[in-house]
């Protein structure tokens, strides 16, 4: 039986990553994204079920109890839980998908889904990231100073990942992801599953 593959992506604020998967999984009709399980309340706009699926506290934490999630997280007073069985069954249909996670989250998938593919962006230099942290020059430089600090927190963990893709030329950046995508489809391991009556055929006397 063949399935999917899972590629978690993480990024320190500032890399570009949520931009490159806006433009990566709308091009690849193979990829999905993971929707995220949350018990903050929707946004104007937000539908539950696409852009998260909305869930209170006790509910969320029964999953937790329950062991549903793949990785979850505390961000301020709201809960972020990716549900391992969506998952499974998204790869079961031989489909990919991406976690777009933080490295604690990468973490936490690492330990239930060894198979998982992770890559991490990182931005060029020290002054690409200050100067994308700055956003619109409205921020006070205490603000910026503290958004530096939890970058290089998070970059601190990208020798946990498999492969590290540098957003400084966004097509550059953009090609290289879907070149990871496209070698981890074409590993062997997998072919040779999706290939197996096509071999076994030319390989028969």
């Amino acid at each position: 039986m063949t399935t999917g593959v899972l590629f978690v992506v993480s990024a320190p604020s500032g890399a570009g990553k949520t931009s490159l998967l806006r433009a990566l999984v709308p091009s690849d009709p193979r990829l999905r994204v993971s929707v995220s399980h949350t018990t903050r309340a929707p946004r104007p706009g937000e539908v539950d079920g696409k852009h998260y699926h909305f869930v209170d506290r006790a509910r969320f934490e029964s999953m937790v109890a329950a062991g549903a999630f793949l990785e979850h997280a505390r961000v301020f007073d709201n809960l972020y839980g990716t549900a391992e069985q969506a998952v499974r069954d998204v790869l079961a249909a031989d489909r990919d998908v991406v976690l777009e996670i933080d490295w604690q989250g990468a973490r936490q998938v690492r330990a239930r889904f060894p198979e998982a593919v992770s890559v991490f962006i990182v931005p060029p230099n020290v002054e690409a990231l200050r100067e994308r942290l700055s956003g619109r020059g409205q921020d006070s430089t205490e603000i910026i100073d503290r958004r530096m600090r939890d970058a290089r927190s998070e970059l601190s963990h990208f020798g946990e990942y498999d492969y590290l893709v540098v957003n400084d030329v966004f097509d550059q950046a953009l090609a290289d992801l879907r070149a990871i995508v496209a070698a981890e489809r074409l590993r062997r391991d997998r072919q040779e599953t999706r290939l197996a009556s096509v071999l076994e055929a030319m390989l028969r006397d």
